[in-house]
């Protein structure tokens, strides 16, 4: 749908950079000798970043001597997913390179935590006197989780596997026996537990992989900026002032594909936007890890953990169909909001998906777990899915067969990557050795 000659553009800052895009596009569309992703890099390429809309409040820091509890009361009462980390030592008169030391994301204070809770328990297995005074408690509710199983022949003979404790417990033991030895207790003490409170942001800087720190300068480009959040799998970058040295906006893949969102209708758009999925290669590839309803939902954060992934299916009791999803953010539910698990005496998926519902409902909040499971098919288009992804607020969509059996997902990532490529040579060396690409860049 192309604006009118005389009429007026939207006002919408993101359909403004689509606007700037169309214009490009309709220069570069003379050069026959490029092709159309490359014409796309081009149009990416000449529009910087401080065109991109900025956060509607100031943005929101924490101070890197808070504890992890803190840090997630704070986001969670600003209802983000992270945040720059203040280094509280630096002088007023700092650059941003001193002034930042990086970015908490609940994912990451979550992977680190479950990364304790594995250590202290394959510590009491191993009979390490150390574990309870370590985790303050924690690994004391470990304990029981990994060898009060109602099956001791099985759980106090299983090796301290490497893996952690989803593997140290063994298929034998993950249906609703297990489920009933990782009820509401084991949560209580995480979020009770001494490390909890006293470990401070600062303390786990660097300690995972979830949000390494690399700030954009206003002049550089989208394509720059699609580029390190796709391949480069950031999923936030910070624009820095290099003036005041300060962050003053935070750029998201959920805003990327909002701004996606605002540009349909336009020609650049509606050449790339009405590709079936399946045509752009996607799903790229099958969600090989799920979670079943009567699981642990322990587990879904531990395999998530593990396996360096953002979110799991949750299937149904007959092992075929989704019905609902459970993302590593999600776990702020068992830290902010402990009301959810007390009537339960064992914490299945399904009994988390129930009681997080209820709680949103209750407290009037919006969230995507209100929506059940957002699913779509090979034969839509990429189109149709961001449209999708972006009314829901959801990070991620499950491909369904015609039997409504999950045969793949897409993650904002997956999208981003199909819309522009790297030229070669486009970061130089700068990443070799500094971000290492994992095997799994499902997050």
């Amino acid at each position: 749908m192309e604006t009118p000659p005389g009429s007026a553009r939207s006002a919408s800052p993101e359909a403004e950079i689509g606007h700037r895009l169309e214009d490009l596009w309709n220069d570069v569309q003379v050069e026959p000798l490029l092709s159309p992703s490359e014409k796309l890099n081009s149009c990416f390429d000449g529009v910087p970043v401080s065109s991109f809309p900025s956060v509607p409040s100031q943005v929101i820091e924490i101070p890197s001597d808070a504890s992890l509890a803190t840090a997630v009361e704070i986001l969670s009462k600003h209802k983000i997913l992270s945040a720059p980390v203040r280094n509280v030592n630096s002088p007023e008169d700092a650059s941003w390179i001193d002034r930042y030391i990086g970015i908490v994301e609940f994912a990451g204070i979550a992977v680190w935590l479950l990364h304790q809770s594995e250590v202290a328990a394959l510590e009491i297995m191993a009979g390490s006197p150390k574990a309870g005074r370590a985790a303050g408690g924690l690994a004391a509710a470990l304990g029981s989780v990994t060898l009060g199983t109602p099956a001791p022949s099985k759980a106090s003979n299983a090796p301290a596997a490497a893996g952690g404790i989803s593997d140290a417990l063994g298929p034998a033991d993950s249906g609703p026996e297990a489920a009933e030895s990782m009820g509401g207790s084991f949560f209580e003490n995480l979020a009770s537990s001494e490390i909890y409170k006293s470990t401070k942001v600062e303390d786990i800087s660097g300690s995972f992989r979830w949000a390494p720190f690399l700030a954009l300068q206003s002049s550089d480009s989208l394509l720059t900026m699609l580029l390190l959040l796709s391949k480069y799998r950031m999923k936030s970058l910070p624009v820095v002032d290099l003036g005041e040295g300060k962050i003053d906006n935070i750029i998201t893949q959920s805003s990327v594909v909002h701004m996606l969102a605002e540009c349909v209708g336009l020609h650049w758009f509606e050449n790339w936007g009405t590709k079936r999925l399946f045509e752009l290669g996607l799903p790229i590839m099958k969600p090989t890890l799920q979670v079943r309803e009567d699981e642990p939902v322990l587990r879904a954060f531990q395999l998530m953990r593990t396996k360096g992934i953002g979110g799991l299916p949750v299937i149904d009791d007959g092992g075929k169909k989704p019905v609902g999803n459970i993302s590593i953010r999600d776990v702020q539910y068992l830290l902010t909001a402990p009301e959810i698990y007390k009537d339960y005496r064992s914490i299945t998926a399904k009994n988390f998906l129930t009681a997080v519902r209820k709680h949103l409902e209750e407290h009037g909040e919006t969230s995507p777990m209100l929506l059940g499971v957002i699913t779509c098919r090979r034969d839509d288009t990429i189109k149709d899915v961001i449209l999708r992804l972006d009314a829901h607020k959801i990070h991620r969509i499950y491909v369904v067969d015609e039997e409504g059996l999950v045969e793949g997902v897409i993650t904002l990532r997956d999208i981003i990557s199909k819309l522009v490529h790297e030229p070669r040579h486009y970061f130089g060396d700068f990443f070799d050795g500094v971000v290492p690409l994992p095997q799994n860049s499902r997050v």
